[in-house]
Formats: C-alpha cells, structure tokens, sequence
C-alpha cells in the first residue's frame, strides 16, 4: 500500500508541496482546504498530469478530513500572510485559532501521523500544534531550517561559482530575524567557508539569508516565496517516508538540549520513519550559543502571548 500525504492549506505553499511529492512519486496526496472548490481544482489539475509525469500517484482535493483519514504525514500551511497594518500579534492570534481547529481534526482521523508544521509564525505554531495534539516530540517537527539553509547555500554556490552540490550550510534557531547559520560548519567540497572568503562576504551572506524571505516578498508585491518552501517540506517528508535518517535542520521541541528547555527551537535533527529519531548536539562558541538564545527568547516570548 502506497503511503498517503495530506497537506492542509492548498495555497502556493501547500499546493506547490503537492506537485513536488506527486511528481516524485513520494506517497498518494491529498489537498485540503476550507475554501469550496480551489483544493478540488487544484488536485484535479495535478492528477490530470500524472500521466506525462509517469506516475502513479493519485492526488486528491477535498474539504473533508474523512479524506485525509490514516494519513503517514500532515503538512500544516494553512494561516493568513501578515497584511499591512497588522501586527505580529494579531497574526499570531488569527493563525493560532487556525491551528487549533486544523490540528483537533488532524488527531481525530490520523492518530498516527507525523506532524509537519509550515504555517508562520513557525516555532510558535509548532509548538502550539505540539502542546494541542498531545502527539510525541519526535512526531511534531517544524520546516524551516532547510529553507533557511537552502537560501544560504544558494547565496554561497553563487558567490564562489560553484555547484550548489557542493556545498551544505548550517542554520539553526528561529524562522526569522533571530536566525543563527553557521558559517564554521558550512562547506564547500568538505572546506569551511571561513577558509574561502573574508568575513565582510560571510555576513553579507548571512544577512541576506536572513532577508531571504523579506528580499522574494519585496519582488511580489503581493504574496510570498512557495517553490522553495515547498521544496524544503518535500525534503523532509521524503526523508521521513524513505526512513532515510537524513540529518536536517528542523524546528524541535527542546528539552534541555543547547541548554534550552520547552520551546521549538530549529537545530540539526535526524529524521527518519519515526520523525525525529535524534536531536544532533554541536559544539557551540559563546557567541553562537548567545545567538542561539537569543532567538529562542524570540519563540518564548511568542509562545507567551498565545499561552502555549
């Protein structure tokens, strides 16, 4: 029996996320929306190209949670985009309620599944999704490091001229500001990239990495960054579902880890058919571990405002 997908939120992010798993012929996948016809539409579309992709994976869209019943894997999208004139707050509240009612119908038809959080503000609605579902640590993990890190490596590969596989980055804490990437750890061909460029390019790197989302919105106008965001969930759900044990940076719940204690917090993760199977331990210096809490300050003073 193939494994089956559901994603909630059949916007950019959420129907993009359905392409790149149907197309890699990842699990059967189905797209789930409030609103009337657009998931529908959307996941006939996608099924209708399934044919010239040469797979066999069905893709369904719905406004039903009966559909999404005994799901492996839930990927959470849905929320709104802040809008002029709204605070963080009010974003906060507004997808807090969201989650709430997405999450208690999740629990009611997939008892088992792994839980996949995409909506923003991330490690605040991750952990909001963790404390709802009552579901295990290891089955509640937040995208947004390999976005983060993704960005980072694109910025590097450009840089240096060259190939994107070469080289890997390292970001941890929160999605946002408080973002903390790595430069000792990130490499090209196995070399630091302390060792390849001077300090003034790193930062330049690492700020734009930083800005990497607010850069894409700038460009819209309206709307925000999906072909990577997706691609980035798509990673993680094909590492879970091929039990790859694929060490990747994820929002996790802490307990105690880095010195941090009851907050989602990105950090390097192995993911595999259980979710997190291990929470990676790096050696920090003491202005890393300064940013690292610094930016779980951030989450914490979210996840006070909504009492999570």
């Amino acid at each position: 029996m193939r494994k089956k997908v559901s994603i909630v939120g059949s916007g950019n992010v959420g129907a993009t996320a359905a392409h790149w798993m149907a197309s890699k012929e990842l699990a059967d996948v189905v797209l789930i929306d409030i609103i009337d016809g657009v998931p529908q539409g959307k996941g006939l579309d996608l099924l209708e190209a399934m044919p010239i992709e040469k797979r066999d994976s069905q893709v369904l869209g719905t406004q039903d949670y009966a559909d999404t019943a005994n799901s492996d894997i839930v990927v959470v999208t849905a929320g709104i985009p802040r809008k002029p004139g709204m605070s963080r707050d009010d974003l906060l509240h507004t997808n807090h309620k969201i989650m709430k009612d997405v999450v208690s119908k999740v629990v009611q038809h997939s008892p088992n599944c792994i839980l996949i959080i995409v909506s923003n503000p991330l490690d605040a609605m991750a952990q909001a999704a963790y404390k709802m579902s009552g579901f295990p640590r290891h089955r509640v993990v937040g995208m947004a490091g390999v976005l983060d890190s993704s960005r980072f490596r694109t910025f590097i590969a450009a840089e240096l001229k060259v190939s994107v596989e070469n080289v890997t980055a390292f970001v941890l804490g929160g999605h946002g500001d408080t973002m903390v990437p790595l430069p000792r750890y990130s490499t090209v061909a196995g070399i630091p990239i302390t060792e390849l460029m001077d300090a003034a390019t790193i930062e330049r790197l690492v700020q734009r990495t930083r800005d990497g989302g607010a850069e894409i919105v700038k460009y819209l106008k309206t709307g925000s960054a999906y072909y990577a965001p997706s691609a980035a969930v798509t990673e993680m759900v094909e590492a879970i579902l091929k039990d790859k044990k694929k060490i990747l940076p994820c929002a996790a719940y802490l307990e105690g880890e880095y010195g941090i204690r009851g907050l989602f917090v990105g950090v390097p993760v192995k993911l595999g058919a259980k979710g997190i199977e291990q929470i990676i331990e790096i050696k920090l210096t003491h202005e890393e571990q300064a940013a690292l809490n610094r930016s779980a300050e951030a989450v914490k003073e979210l996840v006070g405002v909504i009492g999570v």
